[in-house]
């Protein structure tokens, strides 16, 4: 990091052991990308209800090349956040997850969602509950009704264009999802 690391308390007494563990997960982060500005790191206690466990709120602000990271988990969403240790290993994951794909975008890989197979029903059993699909290339897929999703099984006529996932079975190939395009 470029600059030093600020840490922020609101509604907690910092102690050297919080401390410590903040700056260990901050130093970290720098594995993840080699261009971090600055980390500016605020461990709150927004909930102060005496009936309900005391829930630690960790935000992380980033600067980095080309581009400001802000991490906050919601309290509310982790009842496991009532420890302050968990709440940091959370954010700093999370910080983490969104560096390094800062830094797939900054290298032009960012993943490609690759679509789903797609096959025609080659024959259908509706009263046994299966059938076959034949792919582009020609081969045949098993599948079952309970693969199809969405209940969609009776719909399913020969001839059908549906997309697949497909697995190897005991007895070959066979589609562990099927679905209407």
């Amino acid at each position: 990091m470029k600059e030093p690391l600020r840490i922020t308390y609101r509604g907690i007494e910092p102690t050297p052991a919080i401390e410590a563990k903040i700056r260990e997960r901050a130093a970290r982060l720098d594995r993840y990308y080699d261009d971090i500005i600055s980390c500016h790191v605020t461990v709150d206690t927004p909930h102060r209800s005496q009936v309900k466990a005391k829930l630690y709120d960790v935000r992380i602000d980033l600067v980095v090349k080309g581009a400001e990271i802000v991490v906050r988990r919601e309290p509310a969403q982790h009842p496991e956040h009532t420890d302050l240790y968990v709440a940091i290993r959370d954010a700093f994951d999370a910080a983490k997850r969104r560096l390094q794909d800062h830094a797939r975008r900054q290298r032009r890989e960012v993943k490609v969602n690759e679509h789903p197979p797609r096959a025609r029903v080659a024959r259908i059993f509706p009263d046994e509950g299966y059938g076959f699909l034949e792919t582009p290339d020609g081969r045949e897929i098993y599948f079952h009704r309970n693969s199809v999703l969405n209940g969609a099984f009776d719909r399913l006529t020969e001839g059908t264009l549906v997309r697949y996932a497909e697995e190897q079975g005991t007895e070959g190939p066979q589609a562990s999802t099927v679905a209407l395009p």
